[in-house]
């Protein structure tokens, strides 16, 4: 029996079973979670105060400009901008950075030099805090203590200051990260107390509009600055200022709390947000019930185990795919839509930005089928939504702005995943009619900016309907967009047969083979093809020249596995399943070393030539099961767990890519991994703990249970569901709404 029989097959006579777990509200999941994992190396994570999908993430900047300002805070350095109010949580590129405030005593300084701001403090992580909700730190230039927590909308700020004459706060409207192009700027004060604000700056987002609202405590004097002023000490360009300097005296311990509410369409939403959501100036209640919300999110998941370090780093993988995408809707209802007009929408189900779709399809939205298909949903409604408003899906949605960022229309994944596992609602034919939109090349009624509508309709989806293939000397990137395109194009012809189209599910599963054209036989490896059809020469399986060659943020060892929709096909190019699983071996025993003047930085976490700090690579380890060496797929996945996740600042291998590296944590820790959304099935690989229970949102729960589990014991003796043997290492989506019991009986050998 095939694979493909299989899968089907495994779709239908599911069993029913049910089974008792903790109170979760006995637990204190927060404990266990340490938001500095991934503010080191390259992780690109922030450790500020947010809620669950939140619009608003106060916290630390320590760092305006580079790679790694891209959520600014980087862990390594020891001074402190400030506390701006929108943060991206592990990113590649770089944003936000919006309404910064700092803390003063003594004379206030404006200006900058080099990474840090004039007004900058010192501080030492000793003297640092950070819990889901919270954040504190002790600034030493000022000897002031900061605490930070929040609402969905809305921030507070608490501020412990010694005794001055000459207290204070700076709010800095024209600081954001990598000193973007502030094209609007405007700061009022509206009394002695309150301030409010807005401003459009022009970055990764071309049109990102920001407007705040800020109440203090205490009464306040102040000066605005809304001139011009060099960039720094070295570089006298001048560029816009929008701050105002308050100040006021202070006793010795004095607090002085401050709210901040923020919204996309206008002031008068910013302050309705932080009223209706803050109206008091309890803060220690605001950061008791952010903590509520976060262990609301993470009681989705118990683990067992007495290794206290994998329960750290389990749960806050588990926050950090908490964090993205991002609320986007006021507390009225109101938002800014695709077309930068204001929509009214509704708090029933809210728009939600910050749509990592490269990343995420892969495992960060079939892990919210799991534990939260509702919110999924909501995601699904906002994708859909944008593509009425700007005339088709984001690729990567910023502040509901097209950045056309990154390669594939990976909205469809998300959207045909979500439907073949029974969750539909949501408007299916308009999603069905978007998804036929996005595999199109036609540029007519886009809403983005000129220098973005050629990413996010590139000629390449005109070549590989018009010619069958992408030729690589008219369009960059031309083998990776090529075999996304046909991963997606298989998502369609999926969602055409449900939808009984038979003409498009023909068309799209004729599409969904075009990754065949690549794959060069004489080199093993998917190569580019030029327009006369000849190979691409010279070829190097290891060379990268970052966004600027035939593959996208990695090499041809990474995307040759890029076919997760026909497995059994690929196999067969290469020769058939021994031929495949050797290939196979070959990924993670060659040379590490890369070739090129520019090889990209996000190839990291290599093990071999497998890259599992960039995400071409994390199904690849799952491939062994569909070739029947289930062993290579439990040993590696042990492996990625020891050697590229840690309770540490730089305990990611890569960029953390809002939620995605955690999600494939998350759900391969728990024993299983999706390979193809789309197709609901799960492959099983190496449980980390000895019990896992997902706790449903339908009342029902799915256990994994590893008897004999240990840190050597890391190979699967034999699998049980609901207490019937398994021939084959993989269950469906099926098996686990209806609430099943999986058994793992481990053993150091194989």
């Amino acid at each position: 029996m095939n694979i493909r029989t299989f899968l089907l097959g495994c779709l239908g006579g599911l069993l029913s079973l049910t089974s008792c777990t903790n109170n979760p509200a006995q637990t204190d999941y927060s404990a266990f979670v340490n938001p500095f994992i991934g503010t080191g190396g390259h992780g690109h994570t922030f450790p500020g105060a947010t809620l669950p999908h939140g619009m608003i993430q106060p916290g630390p900047d320590t760092r305006i400009d580079g790679w790694d300002a891209c959520s600014g805070y980087y862990y390594a350095d020891s001074t402190l901008n400030g506390f701006s109010h929108t943060h991206l949580s592990g990113t590649g590129c770089c944003d936000y950075g919006d309404v910064l405030l700092m803390p003063t005593v003594g004379k206030q300084k404006i200006g900058n030099q080099g990474q840090q701001m004039a007004y900058a403090s010192a501080f030492s992580h000793q003297n640092e805090t950070a819990e889901p909700g919270y954040y504190s730190v002790f600034l030493d230039t000022y000897g002031v203590k900061a605490e930070l927590s929040a609402t969905k909308r809305a921030a507070i700020h608490r501020y412990t200051f010694p005794e001055s004459k000459e207290a204070g706060f700076i709010l800095d409207l024209d600081y954001s990260l990598q000193r973007q192009k502030n094209e609007e700027m405007e700061i009022t004060v509206l009394s002695d107390t309150e301030i409010c604000g807005r401003k459009k700056t022009v970055y990764w987002a071309f049109d990102q509009y920001t407007n705040f609202y800020a109440k203090f405590s205490k009464p306040f004097t102040y000066t605005l600055l809304t001139d011009s002023m060099p960039t720094s000490a070295t570089d006298a360009t001048k560029q816009p200022v929008c701050k105002a300097l308050l100040r006021f005296n202070t006793t010795q311990g004095e607090q002085v709390y401050v709210k901040v509410g923020l919204s996309a369409v206008d002031i008068a939403g910013a302050r309705q947000n932080v009223e209706t959501e803050i109206p008091e100036w309890d803060f220690n209640q605001v950061r008791t019930n952010a903590r509520k919300e976060w262990n609301k999110y993470l009681s989705k998941i118990d683990i067992q185990t007495n290794n206290a370090e994998d329960k750290t780093i389990f749960y806050t993988a588990l926050y950090h795919t908490g964090i993205s995408p991002n609320l986007f809707t006021d507390v009225d209802g109101r938002y800014r839509g695709m077309d930068l007009q204001i929509q009214q929408g509704d708090t029933i189900h809210p728009m939600y930005s910050i749509f990592s779709l490269w990343d995420t399809f892969r495992a960060l939205h079939p892990l919210m089928t799991i534990i939260d298909p509702k919110l999924n949903n909501d995601f699904v409604r906002s994708l859909i939504k944008k593509h009425q408003e700007g005339g088709i899906f984001p690729m990567w949605d910023m502040a509901s702005n097209y950045t056309g960022t990154m390669i594939g229309y990976h909205a469809v994944p998300v959207i045909v995943d979500a439907y073949m596992k029974g969750y539909r609602d949501f408007d299916v034919e308009e999603a069905y009619k978007a998804c036929l939109r996005a595999a199109e090349y036609d540029t007519t009624g886009i809403l983005c900016p000129s220098l973005v509508l050629p990413h996010l309709m590139p000629q390449a989806k005109y070549y590989k309907n018009a010619i069958g293939y992408i030729p690589c000397d008219r369009e960059n990137e031309s083998v990776a967009k090529a075999l996304e395109y046909a991963y997606d194009d298989w998502c369609i012809s999926v969602f055409a047969d449900a939808m009984n189209d038979v003409e498009n599910q023909k068309k799209y599963a004729r599409f969904a083979k075009a990754y065949e054209f690549y794959f060069d036989q004489s080199t093993g490896f998917m190569r580019g093809l030029d327009s006369k059809g000849e190979w691409r020469t010279p070829f190097n399986p290891r060379a990268s020249t970052h966004r600027n060659d035939d593959y996208c943020e990695g090499t041809a060892w990474q995307w040759t596995w890029f076919v997760p929709h026909d497995i059994d096909g690929l196999a067969e190019l290469m020769g058939g399943e021994e031929a495949f699983a050797h290939k196979l071996d070959s990924l993670f025993t060659a040379s590490s070393e890369l070739e090129g003047e520019t090889t990209s930085s996000d190839i990291s976490g290599l093990i071999g030539q497998y890259a599992h700090g960039n995400e071409p690579s994390h199904h690849i380890t799952h491939l062994y099961n569909y070739v029947n060496r289930p062993w290579r797929t439990q040993e590696l996945v042990d492996s990625i767990f020891k050697s590229q996740y840690s309770n540490a600042p730089d305990g990611l291998s890569g960029n953390e890519d809002c939620g995605q590296m955690s999600a494939w944590y998350v759900l391969n820790s728990m024993g299983f991994y999706q390979v193809c959304p789309g197709r609901p099935i799960y492959s099983i690989g190496r449980p980390l703990f000895d019990k896992t229970v997902i706790n449903l949102d339908n009342g029902r729960t799915f256990t994994i249970i590893a008897h004999n589990n240990s840190k050597t014991n890391k190979y699967i003796q034999s699998a049980k569901l609901n207490g019937k043997p398994l021939s084959k290492l993989f269950f469906s989506h099926n098996d686990i709404v209806e609430g099943s019991v999986l058994e793992l009986t481990m053993s150091n050998t194989r």
